[in-house]
């Protein structure tokens, strides 16, 4: 049986098997959305339906459903489908002397990526616990790869109300309409989402960026130094709150702010005017 081992620099490292998560496919994208539908609650809808203008204030991501599939005739290859949904807070103004009012919304993007994710044909068992049946091993999963989304926090670029008879100017390309918000996500906000058909609707345009990747677990072989061994003590906290303030370093850069070229060398005075 050969020897694994071989001499480093830093000392001797054996090659181990690990079974992990390897990146097949990935990409990046930046996408402006254009004229998104923002859905609200009968009761926050009556003062949409009041209001002369919208502002908003600020725009996060709920969740985001992954559908993935197989591409027929192109082996490897699968659809990642992505429904992302949005948190949106804006101030409605219904006057000019009074103060506006601030709802909550939801709107719905859906995008589709294509990505490499190899093959595999097996069907994969676990021995792992499973809380809900002691008894039995987890069930059976397809041998498919994991799509995995990363989305940055949206920025709000406009926002505006239109009435009914001017929904028809508005794109409207990601409009996905009220249905597909899941009950889950509507119970948080006290009720269902309508869509009247007549009224006022408010639009926002938003920009954001995504990373999608596909994962397949595979056994890889790899290097390994040694066991990753804590090196520092886990230190106790007295029940006195002046204990844990004694530890804290001094906030120097919150009286100092540091210069935008701190890292460059020199104190600045050789910069070229």
């Amino acid at each position: 049986m050969p020897d694994n081992k071989f001499m480093h620099d830093s000392g001797c490292k054996e090659a181990v098997c690990i079974d992990a998560g390897r990146v097949y496919d990935s990409c990046s994208d930046k996408d402006c959305l254009e004229d998104l539908r923002v859905y609200f609650t009968e009761r926050e809808q009556m003062v949409i339906d009041r209001a002369v203008s919208v502002r908003a204030k600020k725009a996060c991501v709920i969740t985001t459903y992954i559908d993935i599939e197989p591409l027929p005739f192109n082996r490897g290859y699968f659809s990642c489908d992505l429904t992302i949904f949005f948190h949106i807070e804006v101030e409605a103004f219904t006057s000019r002397n009074c103060p506006p009012a601030e709802l909550c919304g939801i709107c719905v993007f859906r995008k589709r990526v294509i990505l490499f994710g190899s093959e595999g044909s097996v069907k994969v068992f676990s021995s792992e616990f499973s809380e809900d049946d002691p008894a039995r091993q987890q069930p059976i999963s397809r041998n498919m790869p994991v799509c995995k989304v990363q989305v940055a926090e949206p920025i709000v670029l406009s926002a505006c109300v239109v009435d009914a008879c001017e929904r028809r100017k508005c794109k409207c390309d990601c409009d996905c309409g009220c249905s597909s918000i899941p009950e889950g996500i509507a119970n948080n906000y006290g009720g269902a989402f309508i869509d009247p058909d007549e009224g006022k609707a408010v639009y926002v345009t938003l920009g954001i960026f995504t990373i999608v990747q596909l994962i397949r677990n595979v056994q890889m072989l790899v290097p390994v130094y040694d066991f990753c061994i804590p090196t520092k003590d886990c230190s106790e906290t007295g029940d006195e709150p002046c204990d844990l303030f004694r530890k804290m370093l001094f906030p120097i850069d919150e009286f100092f702010p540091p210069n935008h070229d701190k890292d460059k060398p020199g104190c600045g005075c050789d910069r070229k005017k």
